[in-house]
């Protein structure tokens, strides 16, 4: 070993020693900050917001952003987790995208309960079973997941939070050859997604849609059929198709390489201001000529951007909708305010469902 590697190790482990010093000063803090909270609230979003809001702008490099981000997600998830255990419900069952979402936003550090669907995840929040909940709302390529928006209209819960999760989708098989495959098991977004992929590489083969991409994996790994070229795929994550013990065929198949599914942090707490925040509604308009247009117009007065407008059935009657609308800024920010107050004199029916910090 060279003089100059055996010295860069040598430092290497000095800071080493100095940054679990440091790592521990930081999980006592917090031990005491939460002896003085009297609210019983653990976790505080616009404050971890700010945190990684100010260490990306703080940071020269050579670590990039997102890997800050990661990097400091876990050290709060930890000193959190000293706190009090902090539990989450996610849709399962394990090695779902939603739970890939759920470990970016709280790190390992938490209590994870998989779900069979979105709404038992919404149950689980609102009878305080668990603390927070995180369900998808939308995907790039195939737009919003109508039972999230149903229920967030029906709910008394509040968004928290927000996620942004890149989808990589992989063909994952007991065998090896792509030729054997006969039927692929995904969840119907996820066929969706790999549609132009499926029908170049595996035409005529039946894709069949099942409640989760884990479950596909599931079924991939233990219906092999009657006969022996009758042999089942899962479109699913890498991680779940390894639980199941599946090997891969195919990796990133989704049309869209830009695939990206985002996810929503459901809770029973308002969020205060983080300094970059979305505030997400959803408002119906009275049957008249020009109701909709009107929607908008204290938003352009007001100069608040609006970053999603989209309408959907209501259940209520045929042929009546209501709109989801996701703005720039807290409710509690002025030009915010003055717009949803006017807008409140406007709509036939307004509901905040949330201010919350802006996916990092």
């Amino acid at each position: 070993m060279s003089d100059k590697l055996k010295q860069l190790r040598e430092q290497i482990d000095c800071l080493d020693d100095e940054l679990l010093k440091l790592v521990n000063q930081r999980a006592a803090l917090a031990q005491q900050i939460g002896l003085l909270k009297d609210d019983g609230v653990i976790l505080r979003p616009e404050r971890e917001a700010q945190v990684l809001q100010r260490l990306q702008g703080e940071n020269n490099g050579p670590l990039g952003n997102a890997a800050v981000v990661q990097l400091f997600t876990e050290v709060m998830s930890q000193c959190r987790a000293l706190e009090a255990p902090l539990t989450v419900a996610y849709l399962g069952p394990e090695g779902t995208f939603s739970e890939a979402a759920t470990l970016k936003r709280f790190g390992s550090a938490v209590q994870s309960k998989p779900c069979a669907t979105i709404d038992d995840v919404f149950r689980a929040v609102e009878s305080e079973v668990v603390n927070y909940g995180m369900v998808p709302v939308e995907n790039s390529t195939e737009g919003a997941i109508g039972r999230t928006l149903d229920l967030l209209l029906q709910s008394p819960l509040h968004v928290c939070g927000e996620v942004s999760l890149p989808v990589h989708h992989n063909l994952m098989s007991l065998k090896t050859d792509l030729g054997a495959i006969r039927r692929v098991y995904s969840h119907s977004q996820s066929l969706a997604q790999c549609h132009e992929w499926l029908a170049r590489n595996l035409p005529g083969v039946e894709c069949e849609a099942v409640s989760s991409n884990a479950e596909a994996a599931r079924l991939a790994s233990t219906a092999l059929g009657m006969y022996h070229d009758h042999v089942p795929a899962a479109i699913t994550s890498r991680r779940a198709g390894e639980l199941s013990g599946l090997k891969l065929l195919a990796e990133n198949i989704e049309d869209d390489p830009r695939n990206t599914t985002r996810f929503l942090v459901l809770g029973n707490q308002q969020v205060a201001p983080s300094g970059n925040d979305k505030t997400s509604l959803v408002l119906s308009a009275a049957n008249r000529p020009g109701a909709v247009h009107d929607l908008l117009s204290p938003l352009a007065k007001h100069g608040v951007s609006m970053t999603k407008f989209e309408s959907r059935p209501a259940r209520s009657g045929l042929w009546e909708y209501v709109f989801y609308m996701d703005i720039e800024g807290h409710q509690a920010d002025a030009k915010v305010a003055a717009a949803l107050a006017e807008l409140r004199l406007i709509a036939a029916f307004v509901k905040i469902l949330g201010s919350y910090p802006v996916a990092v």
